[in-house]
């Protein structure tokens, strides 16, 4: 185990200990409402999801009934998540993909559908079908980047470089704990950096206390 896997391990720990067992940011349980939830949430919050997604179901409960559902309707529904033409066109494009199949459990197969990328796809691995995965949005991408776990703000080579750090079982569960850390401490503007669990280990940290300190 080279320093880096080690601190990897060492931010693991702390962040697992402090986060509930469990972490989940949609509402949605069935596979595919939580595969087309998560397609969703580009460039929006979890809470407005979570407040579309269930008049969405409620409309267009099925797989069939998303896939033959007018276009403009579904704009309708999702119209407050942002870009909803384009997540309108996807979802319904994905579910008709789906008729008579079962959603794809590798990456692969998953990036092959509408609106599917390797984000929605690792979410679809890890809370679907409990495999590796590392979930790479805006709040993941943060907190390593400011941790030192990764020297690039590109997502896909975050996935892979932290991939390389931490072993597959541990994968899912801290992409999990790092997404909600981010959103509860390692804000974007002010980060809590004087209270924070893994100031010891970051070496972002001194910078923003000089920077707050001068406001």
């Amino acid at each position: 185990m080279n320093k880096l896997q080690k601190k990897a391990a060492a931010v693991y720990t702390i962040l697992d200990e402090l986060h509930p067992p469990h972490i989940q940011f949609l509402e949605q349980r069935d596979p595919f409402r939580f595969m087309i939830s998560v397609i969703l949430s580009a460039q929006t919050t979890d809470r407005i999801v979570n407040i579309v997604s269930g008049p969405l179901f409620e409309r267009f409960p099925t797989v069939e009934a998303l896939a033959a559902a007018p276009l403009e309707e579904v704009e309708e529904i999702i119209f407050p998540t942002g870009f909803y033409r384009m997540k309108a066109k996807n979802i319904t494009s994905c579910a008709q993909a789906l008729v008579g199949k079962e959603i794809p459990s590798t990456m692969e197969e998953l990036i092959q559908l509408p609106g599917v990328g390797r984000k929605t796809a690792s979410c679809v691995l890890g809370d679907i079908y409990g495999k590796p995965a590392i979930i790479v949005d805006t709040h993941f991408g943060r907190v390593v980047y400011r941790l030192g776990l990764v020297d690039t703000k590109d997502p896909e080579k975050i996935e892979k470089q932290i991939a390389s750090l931490l072993e597959e079982k541990k994968q899912y569960r801290f992409s999990m704990t790092a997404n909600m850390f981010g959103r509860t401490v390692c804000h974007a503007k002010k980060p809590g950096c004087k209270d924070c669990p893994l100031r010891p280990l970051c070496p972002s940290a001194d910078a923003f206390l000089k920077a707050s300190a001068k406001e």
